[in-house]
């Protein structure tokens, strides 16, 4: 087993799956550099180990973790992985990763690797963006159609004297306030009337904090909130659930990821990293990655889509449900332009 990681990065070793029955061995080995906060973040970065851990079920590869715990610290995972000449792949999760990769994939040029939610020019990457604010546009639409009906499910119910719904980010950036930006479009589409609280914790692990903004929020009047700050994001739910009111979730469907708060989210705005993780090591695989490119995933290729909660997605009425449907055909087919930044 190979290690990996500078000194302060949490590192796992690397794990060996097998094939199905019939099938044959690789020897490919993938690094993964998560996002500062780490896996078990029941979000963006657990998305990303779902795709390498589909990878190794499905193509018996190795594969290596790190985890730095801050921004300063990628640039040596990063370098770690590819100086060892050991791995084919090098994973960099997360768009403050941009700025190191860029220096490494210069220095490395033989190393091949990947990037997700930035793009970085250099023919040894393949950068991996998401449309979020299409993704963001549709929870956006679906909050403002709940907010002004009466609707009660699970743990949580609206009050259809107030048109208020909110948004809680992690750390203040283009990518985070694209969420926004979505959200709050999709929000003006359906009602210019309905309020739209808007707030950044500064932080992308900071439960407590999430707890808070998300509950000043309830306080204020709002049925909804969405976030898209990964830990952070837990505390919106802890307060969805302390305040009788909804939530929705980010990357991936924390309606099973964060069960116990199961019965207060109406729906997440599901990214497939995981999709992007495990095309990137299979086309390595194939002998078929091509860097130097930036693929960009949206409606039209589920790269981000709307997954109602497994509790009480299903409560939601039927013509709100058909509308959100309606909205995300009318993207794809280009009658709505949904704004990438604030």
């Amino acid at each position: 087993m190979r290690a990996a990681g500078a000194a302060g990065l949490a590192t796992m070793a690397g794990c060996v799956g097998g094939f199905g029955e019939g099938g044959s061995e690789t020897d490919a080995a993938v690094g993964m550099v998560y996002a500062t906060g780490g896996t078990g973040d029941d979000s963006f970065n657990d998305m990303a180990q779902q795709g390498v851990q589909q990878a190794d079920e499905e193509f018996d590869i190795t594969y290596d973790e790190a985890e730095p715990e801050s921004v300063g610290e990628f640039e040596g995972a990063q370098r770690d992985f590819a100086a060892s000449g050991d791995y084919d792949l090098v994973s960099c999760i997360g768009f403050a990763q941009a700025d190191a990769l860029s220096g490494n994939a210069e220095e490395y040029p033989d190393q091949d690797f990947i990037i997700v939610d930035a793009a970085v020019e250099s023919d040894n990457v393949r950068s991996y963006n998401f449309d979020e604010p299409a993704g963001s546009f549709l929870v956006g639409t679906l909050s403002a159609l709940l907010t002004g009906t009466e609707f009660a499910a699970g743990n949580g119910e609206t009050n259809p004297d107030e048109s208020v719904v909110g948004f809680v980010g992690g750390e203040e950036s283009p990518l985070i306030e694209s969420f926004q930006a979505g959200f709050e479009a999709g929000v003006e589409h359906v009602d210019s009337s309905v309020e739209v609280l808007s707030s950044y914790v500064g932080d992308f692990n900071d439960t407590a904090s999430g707890q808070e903004t998300a509950r000043s929020m309830y306080n204020d009047g709002a049925d909804i909130v969405f976030h898209a700050a990964g830990r952070t994001g837990v505390g919106v739910f802890q307060a969805a659930e302390a305040e009788g009111r909804f939530a929705i979730g980010v990357d991936d469907d924390q309606s099973v990821s964060q069960e116990d708060y199961a019965d207060v989210i109406l729906a997440s705005m599901v990214k497939r990293v995981d999709e992007a993780v495990f095309t990137a090591i299979e086309s390595v695989i194939n002998d078929e990655f091509e860097g130097g490119e930036t693929e960009r995933l949206g409606l039209e290729e589920d790269g981000v889509e709307t997954v109602y909660g497994q509790s009480i997605g299903d409560q939601i009425p039927d013509e709100i449900t058909e509308e959100v449907e309606t909205t995300r055909q009318a993207i794809i087919d280009g009658e709505i332009e949904v704004p990438q930044e604030l």
